[in-house]
């Protein structure tokens, strides 16, 4: 499989993103973000990488922690935050959302998909310390 201990997070991105261009090829767009999600994380989990779904985050305030109801789509490895999106067009709000999570969980780099792009390279956006990068 991977030498995922030497793995920095843009070489786990390559490989996510090639994952998911896979499962999007095979499945095509139009289905639910519920949909992709779990087919992403079995491809990615077969391939011998680390995957959790639904990953809770937290808001620290005043001292305190605040379980908010925010959940990371996958998160991989435990640092690399990957949104699934299925929706006409990415806005602000989707790369608002993602920098949030990465900004929340402390994370450095983040991948926004949106499986309802007819190429998904199209659809996908890296998302890292506060920048929104393409592709």
């Amino acid at each position: 499989m991977f030498a995922k201990n030497v793995m920095n997070e843009n070489t786990l991105a390559e490989i996510v993103i090639g994952i998911a261009i896979d499962v999007h090829r095979e499945l095509g767009p139009g289905l639910l973000e519920s949909v992709y999600k779990e087919c992403l994380f079995m491809a990615l989990s077969k391939k011998g990488l680390q995957v959790r779904k639904e990953v809770p985050v937290a808001v620290h305030y005043d001292g305190v922690k605040l379980p908010c109801g925010y959940r990371l789509d996958l998160l991989i490895e435990e640092r690399l935050v990957v949104e699934i999106k299925s929706v006409d067009q990415l806005n602000e709000i989707h790369m608002a959302q993602v920098l949030t999570y990465l900004k929340l969980g402390d994370f450095r780099l983040g991948l926004l998909m949106n499986f309802n792009s007819l190429r998904l390279k199209h659809g996908c956006r890296r998302l890292i310390n506060g920048q929104i990068l393409e592709g």
